[in-house]
């Protein structure tokens, strides 16, 4: 059985769709059974775009504005697992920043997870040649199942 599960969450509504599916999966286990869910945010955006006129440039984020954002993420984790401690969940939060799915997938080993539970946005064709897709990049690099769970039609502009 799956003891400790990852979930990668964006911040989003669609991000948000695996959270449902493990609190059914936790529900159907047996009373008394240990479940660790680790909740991960990744930066990935380090930096910001000035525009002055016509003229633009990147800026890195200062060490400041990081810890705003790293803060305002684990708040959010947080806040998301609160629903999940109440049916028996050990909830951990991690924030990191950099590549999405590298970061995925190194949080992945470094929690010993068996499972790792995230959403996918659904794109296709085009779109996500242009996009990418972070659960494909994970789903291929990983050495443990990824539960992928198609957000729900209402949520894929969100």
């Amino acid at each position: 059985m799956f003891e400790r599960v990852l979930v990668p969450l964006d911040g989003s509504k669609v991000g948000e769709a695996a959270l449902p599916v493990i609190e059914q999966l936790v529900a159907k286990l047996d009373p008394g059974s240990k479940v660790d869910v680790t909740l991960l945010g990744v930066i990935t955006m380090l930096r910001h775009w000035v525009v002055v006129g016509e003229a633009s440039a990147p800026v890195s984020y200062s060490e400041e504005e990081l810890k705003i954002i790293k803060d305002r993420v684990m708040d959010y984790l947080v806040k998301k697992g609160e629903t999940l401690k109440e049916g028996g969940v050990n909830i951990t939060t991690i924030v990191k920043s950099g590549n999405a799915a590298d970061e995925i997938l190194k949080t992945a080993d470094e929690v010993k997870a068996n499972l790792i539970a995230m959403s996918t946005h659904g794109r296709s064709g085009l779109r996500r040649l242009a996009f990418g897709s972070i659960t494909d990049k994970v789903l291929h690099g990983s050495r443990i199942p990824v539960l992928m769970v198609r957000a729900p039609e209402g949520t894929m502009n969100e």
